[in-house]
């Protein structure tokens, strides 16, 4: 079995600002979680799906990712549709949903003001992304939710940025797994029309097929 990859505290303060805008949110929202977001799904999926940051009102309100906001409205869904998850979206930790071949997780685990992490604070985060990927033994595939999560990625797998251009659809093979792009399944990607759902079921289309099982698992390192 694998070890638990290493994850930030409840009051992690790595990043001030995020520290700061967390403090001021458990004053506003006592009963929010208001605290890092920990990773949801089994560590021996082949799918990793990784996004921006944790929503306000989403993820950051309930303390699961892609929980309480229209991103997981459409995420979850497709997980469902294409045998990724079991059971019914209620857009809560205690709906009894259940990842069975994917793991989520954020490039940044806090929620950032305004939904935008800075540089820095990506930076400071990515330990805990790489630590998510090499604790994943049977991991095939990182799916990026927008350009800010594939970058995190690539520096999580300690590759240059220009190792591989984030575009909507792309797949780059990346030491013996498949990075796959995806825009955002935002709100505002899916109301102006950058994202429609046929969009994003293309991209789990192309990917379900190389999820299937390797002759050997890769070693967490």
């Amino acid at each position: 079995m694998s070890r638990r990859p290493a994850a930030p505290p409840r009051d992690c303060a790595l990043c001030p600002r995020l520290a700061g805008f967390r403090a001021e949110n458990r004053a506003r929202f006592p009963d929010w979680h208001n605290a890092p977001v920990a990773s949801f799904g089994p560590l021996d999926a082949p799918l990793l799906i990784v996004g921006l940051a944790p929503g306000l009102r989403g993820a950051n309100r309930t303390g699961r990712p892609f929980t309480g906001d229209w991103a997981g409205e459409l995420l979850y869904a497709t997980l469902l549709r294409f045998g990724l998850a079991e059971g019914v979206y209620g857009a809560r930790p205690q709906d009894g949903l259940r990842l069975t071949r994917a793991r989520i997780c954020n490039a940044v685990r806090c929620v950032p003001p305004g939904n935008r992490p800075t540089p820095a604070e990506i930076a400071a985060c990515n330990p805990f992304l790489a630590a998510e990927i090499a604790a994943m033994p049977r991991l095939r595939a990182v799916l990026a939710l927008g350009a800010i999560a594939h970058g995190a990625v690539l520096r999580a797998l300690g590759r240059r940025a220009s190792s591989a251009r984030f575009a909507h659809g792309a797949l780059h093979a990346l030491d013996g797994l498949t990075l796959a792009d995806s825009y955002h399944c935002s709100r505002y990607n899916t109301n102006t029309g950058r994202l429609t759902e046929a969009m994003f079921h293309d991209v789990f289309a192309q990917l379900l097929p190389r999820l299937a099982p390797a002759s050997g698992a890769r070693t967490p390192g």
